[in-house]
């Protein structure tokens, strides 16, 4: 395994990453059932370098696979469950749309307070690594409310001072069979530019890549604090092992 000391510069030293003798990992996982969530869960199944994938649910999901732990949970009583979050690496990728939670106040809920909480509970069990998925944009002082909640949730999670921390910061994600019209006019859009040659930092970043990205960072023996956006996932996730 590598050693990278100064994580920061990790999106501009992609090229010569290398991940060999990866000892079996546990992994934990929060937002299991949304698109991304969905293609890193399957992806850690299948994955030799994982003996055993702990999920944590509001309800089970529809697989049946002897590494596939599942906790179903109230995120509203952390207290009942912050005691099982101890694994090798855990992944937070945890979202909601305002349409779908209604208000402002309960999307927080889902995307910074569950996702901190969940933070906080590998911290405190010594979880040594921890990557999250935000956003373009997330920034602490934007007026915008969702980039500012994710830059919120970003700087929470630094100081909680994991060994390791990775954040992606994708854009327009593609989601498989995707009910979110503006979503996917979006994409077509972006997609229709991309073949002009316009906007190639941009383009949509379908889910199970930005999962095959997330999964490949959780093999890098490192330490301190990296990010990783936009079209640098492209590039992460393809980097072979050689």
């Amino acid at each position: 395994m590598i050693l990278i000391s100064n994580l920061v510069n990790l999106e501009k030293e992609t090229s010569k990453i290398t991940i060999t003798n990866i000892q079996l990992m546990k992994a934990l996982v929060i937002g299991a059932t949304g698109a991304t969530g969905k293609d890193l869960v399957n992806q850690l199944l299948n994955d030799k370098d994982f003996e055993e994938v702990d999920v944590f649910v509001r309800k089970p999901l529809n697989i049946e696979n002897e590494k596939l732990k599942t906790h179903v949970v109230d995120f509203e009583k952390p207290d009942e469950w912050k005691g099982f979050v101890k694994d090798d690496v855990a992944f937070s990728c945890l979202g909601t749309t305002l349409k779908t939670a209604g208000s402002k106040e309960a999307q927080r809920k889902v995307d910074f307070d569950y996702q901190y909480e969940f933070a906080k509970a590998a911290k405190e069990n010594d979880v040594d690594d921890y990557i999250l998925v935000s956003a373009y944009g997330a920034n602490p002082n934007s007026k915008i409310f969702y980039s500012k909640m994710k830059g919120e949730l970003e700087e929470a999670v630094k100081q909680l001072h994991f060994n390791k921390i990775t954040i992606f910061n994708p854009g327009m994600l593609e989601r498989k069979d995707s009910d979110r019209t503006g979503e996917v006019l979006g994409s077509r859009i972006i997609k229709f530019a991309n073949t002009l040659g316009l906007l190639e930092s941009q383009k949509p970043l379908p889910t199970d890549i930005l999962a095959k990205a997330m999964i490949k960072s959780s093999k890098i023996k490192s330490y301190g604090y990296s990010n990783i956006k936009l079209g640098n996932i492209f590039c992460f996730a393809e980097k072979s092992n050689e």
